[in-house]
Order: structure tokens, then sequence, then C-alpha cells
């Protein structure tokens, strides 16, 4: 059905459902006038419609006249932010992000931004979005809840080891000493003495308290402690060794 928008210029005809709520009307005239929703104020016979309710709560039916008040550009206003305990009052402005408003709680209470989850008229609020896209305005309530941080257990951090790479006696009888960290491989501790040039481009093995050490797995894996020695030797191992 068709009702009319009356401005200070004019009516607007402008298409409408009973069934649609007032935001959505503000919304339709963002998109023609230009306007945000938050600077739109609707009302019928000085009675300010709300945001949430339905047109038919108001009566509205064929060529009603609804008037339209624009609020002056970049105007601030206060809005509520309700939290289970307290609530507080901020000044934003329309143009303000839903991450910005946010920080803005952050500053006043010291809620982490991360926590929080943001609500107006049973909507959760995206971050990127703008306060005029739902329609948020003067007085407006925000309903804020903290998103509970999951009991998760701590990652012990991977031990340093401090080991002496023995190499055979084809290889100069050397004593290298090298620092890892326990969930490097036997591949890693082959490439770093490849690229000290501390070996030669060969094939090698490893061996520690007389096992071999497959070149996939960790030191940790293969029980090497700090101050342990590790002999490397020339050559491969067969699957059968």
């Amino acid at each position: 059905m068709i009702i009319y928008v009356v401005t200070g210029e004019g009516e607007i005809p402008l298409e409408v459902d009973l069934m649609e709520t007032v935001l959505v009307v503000k919304q339709k005239l963002q998109l023609l006038l230009r306007v945000p929703v938050a600077r739109q104020t609707l009302s019928i016979y000085d009675i300010e419609l709300v945001d949430g309710f339905e047109m038919e709560f108001y009566g509205v039916n064929k060529n009603t006249r609804i008037n339209l008040t624009i609020m002056p550009n970049n105007n601030k206003f206060q809005i509520v932010v309700k939290l289970l305990t307290r609530e507080i009052d901020l000044e934003v402005e329309a143009m303000d992000t839903v991450v910005s408003l946010k920080d803005k709680i952050h500053s006043n209470i010291g809620v982490p931004i991360r926590q929080l989850i943001l609500f107006y008229l049973g909507t959760e609020l995206e971050n990127q979005l703008r306060l005029s896209d739902y329609g948020i305005g003067l007085h407006s309530e925000i309903l804020a809840i903290l998103k509970p941080v999951p009991h998760s257990r701590m990652i012990p951090q991977p031990r340093r080891l401090s080991l002496v790479v023995q190499t055979s006696s084809s290889l100069n009888s050397a004593s290298i000493p090298l620092e890892m960290n326990e969930c490097d491989t036997v591949s890693d501790v082959r490439e770093l003495l490849l690229e000290k040039n501390y070996l030669p481009r060969n094939d090698y093995f490893f061996i520690h308290k007389q096992r071999i050490m497959k070149d996939n797995q960790s030191l940790r894996s293969h029980g090497v402690k700090n101050g342990d020695s590790i002999r490397v030797f020339q050559g491969t191992v067969s699957k059968g060794e």
C-alpha cells in the first residue's frame, strides 16, 4: 500500500507493508532520500514511531500521512548501554561503527572489546557496520553481554636444548655445539649442519644413545635431553636396520 511521508518540502509517496517495522520504513527512506536512519524521526499526531514496532501497531493504512523530522547532520546523541549489573550513558554519532562503540564501552568500564557482544532490538550488531545502519538514535538502548572466555590449558613452550654433534673419523672427528628446540626434528639438525657447512652435501644418519634416529621425528620423541651428544655418520640406513 502507499502512504505519504510529510517533510518540510512536501509529501513523498512510499510503498510499505503493514507488517514492516518502523525501522524498515526508515531504511527505505534512507535509500530514497540519502538520509541516515539515525537522523530520522517519524511521527503520527505528534506520537513518535518506535523502530521495533510494525506499522500496523500505529493503525497505519492506505494514504496515511507520517511526519518525517530530520536531525542536523553529524549530530551527537546519547544512547544507553545496558549490561548485566549496570547501565551507562554514552555519547555517539550516527556514523560511528559498532567496533568504535565497543571501544568506547571498553574505555568507560574496561571490558575487553573481544568479549563484547552488542544487541539492538534483538539483532546482534556487526563490528564493521555503522550505528546508522541499525537505526540507532537518541536514547536507543543497546544490550551488552560478555562472551565467555573458554578455560584453555596452558601449552608449554618448547625447551631449548644445548647439544653436541660428534662426527665420525671419516668426517674429521669433530665436536659441534648446537642450540635447538626439543620440537625440532632430526631433519632440522641435518639442515642446520649443512647450512653452516659443518658437513659436506652427502647422506648421513644420526645415532643417539646407540639408537638410530628417524629424520621425521623430533628430538624430544628420541629422548634427547639438554647436554646430550648425537653422533653422525656418513651413509644411509636400510629399512631393515
